[in-house]
Parts: C-alpha cells; structure tokens; sequence
C-alpha cells in the first residue's frame, strides 16, 4: 500500500513539471512581450503594399465620383484601382509594365512599355551601367506617316499627338510625305588661321532621299573635284530620310577664303544654303580676334546693368 501511494505522487509531480516547461506550447497562449508584433500576426502574411495603401485601399469603384480628365494627348487609361480613368503616358515618358498602373503611369493609345530604345548619355557599348535600363512607352507602329499639313510624322503615335489639338489633321497615307529637300542645318560661316584645318556641315531631310554636293563661288566644278586638300563626306541621318555631309579643308591657305554652297536636290527640286570661310595669315587673325574682342566689349558696355530686377 505505502509503495502504490509513493507511484502516484510521483506521477503527479512529473504531470505539473511537464506543464510548467512548456507552457507556449498550450492554445492561446504566447510568450512575446506585451506591445511586440508576433510571428503570426496576419499582416505579416498579406502583400507587400496592400496594407499600406494598395488595391485593398481603393474601396468600392464608384465611376459616377471619378474626376473629369481633360487635355489627354495619348488617350485614356486605367488608374492604380482600375476603377477612374487618367491620362495615357506619352511616348518616350517612363512607364509601369505590365496593365496595373504603379508609380509611372500606363502607356497611352498604341504605344508600349520597354526597354528606353534611344542609347544612353555616356554609354560607350561595352561593359554596361549596373543600373537598370528604364522602361518608356514606344510607339507599336513605327512607319511614317505623312499628315494633310504636308508634314512628315516619324510614327503614328506623333501624328495622334499632332491631331490632338488639330481634329481636322488627316493621314494622306502611309510613308512620309514627297517633298523638296529642305536643309535642316545649314553650314556656318567662319574665320581662321592658315594651315588650320576646318569643317562645313550640311543636315538635308528629303524624300525621296537627296543628293548633296558641294560647290565654291567662282568655280565651275563640283567639289573636292582634283583638289588634295579638299575632301567631301555624307553619310545617311542623323534621323530616318536625312542626309548628312561634310566638307573638310585640311591645311587652309587664304586662296581658300571664298563662299561655298551646299546644294540638295532629289526629283521633286533644288534647295541650297551658304557660308563664307575667311583663312587669315598670324598677322591679320590676330589684329581679327582683336576687333571682335572689342566689339563684344562695347557691346556689354551699352547693356545696362544697374537695372533692379524682382
């Protein structure tokens, strides 16, 4: 008897200990510290965002309470809650992928979200920035288009862009518009030092493409012609339909002061622009850049500068 008595205070004594060690383990119970978030607390298991102002936060779509959108050059698009409408991004503006608007925007009426396909300032092609190429919209249709103002759009989205503010814009059709070159940059007038080397640049747009040559004053003959230190370059852009050309005068002599002429043509008509070149000896640039430093001096002079500004 006195041995079956000793078995069940035993027993018990082991039951309370057990109970004592793993408390935390029971339902309902925790040991965390009051004021601390638990593990399991549920916001902890929701996504990122959401609780912190995301579409659980948008409420219950009530269109008739969306706000008027005005003025919107790329169309319509969803907000952040697909409920309202926003203005669509413009092509080349940065942009969420994807058909949730996050932070940038959705693109508007034919364009898309990619890769910035224009090549990065400093970019020298190899290697690669470790920053993330950032996404803008572009246009999904890339031909030009040529508008009823006799301008050439270079894609369809400029022309809506353009249309936008002209409703009576209309499409002429595909490709860009037929038209006499026009000289986008004309060279540029210069004086310098003998035996410098110097450059005239000519930019012509034109469709169908341009030819361009080049020609001096007082000669008969298309440049470089014989002439060794003389040489002509061109070479297509720098945007779609344009011509770009050099004329390079290497070890400039004063014989070679003169005007010289870029002329454009294609079959539609001609076009030309000018510039005068001034090749002086040491003597004569020096007494050259003397007078225009005096010019530009009594130029400040008669500016005045004791005005108040506010």
């Amino acid at each position: 008897m006195l041995q079956l008595t000793a078995l069940l205070l035993l027993s018990l004594s082991l039951n309370l200990h057990t109970c004592r060690a793993v408390p935390s383990e029971l339902p309902g119970l925790s040991t965390e510290p009051p004021g601390q978030l638990s593990l399991t607390d549920p916001l902890q298991d929701e996504e990122p965002g959401l609780a912190a102002g995301g579409r659980d936060s948008c409420g219950q779509c009530e269109p008739e309470l969306c706000p008027e959108t005005r003025g919107c050059r790329a169309g319509l698009v969803r907000d952040s809650c697909g409920c309202c409408k926003e203005c669509g991004n413009l092509e080349g503006q940065a942009c969420d992928p994807g058909n949730r608007s996050v932070f940038y925007g959705l693109c508007g009426t034919g364009l898309r979200c990619q890769a910035d396909p224009r090549p990065a300032e400093g970019d020298g092609g190899e290697g690669g920035g470790e920053d993330e190429e950032e996404e803008v919209c572009v246009c999904q249709q890339q031909d030009p288009v040529c508008g009823s103002d006799g301008t050439t759009y270079m894609n369809l989205c400029q022309f809506r862009e353009a249309a936008f503010s002209r409703p009576e814009l209309k499409t002429k059709g595909k490709g860009p518009c037929k038209t006499v070159p026009v000289i986008k940059v004309p060279p540029q007038s210069q004086v310098n030092g003998t035996g410098s080397s110097l450059v005239f640049l000519c930019e012509v747009f034109a469709f169908p493409m341009a030819l361009v040559e080049w020609r001096k004053e007082g000669r008969d003959i298309i440049l470089p012609g014989d002439d060794p230190h003389i040489s002509v370059q061109s070479r297509g852009g720098p945007l779609k339909f344009e011509l770009s050309s050099w004329l390079q005068i290497e070890g400039a002599e004063p014989e070679d002061s003169g005007t010289y002429r870029c002329i454009a043509r294609n079959n539609l008509g001609s076009v030309s622009a000018s510039a005068v070149l001034g090749v002086l000896g040491a003597e004569e640039l020096s007494s050259y850049l003397a007078n225009s430093v005096s010019e530009m001096k009594q130029l400040m002079d008669a500016t005045d500068y004791d005005q108040d500004f506010y």
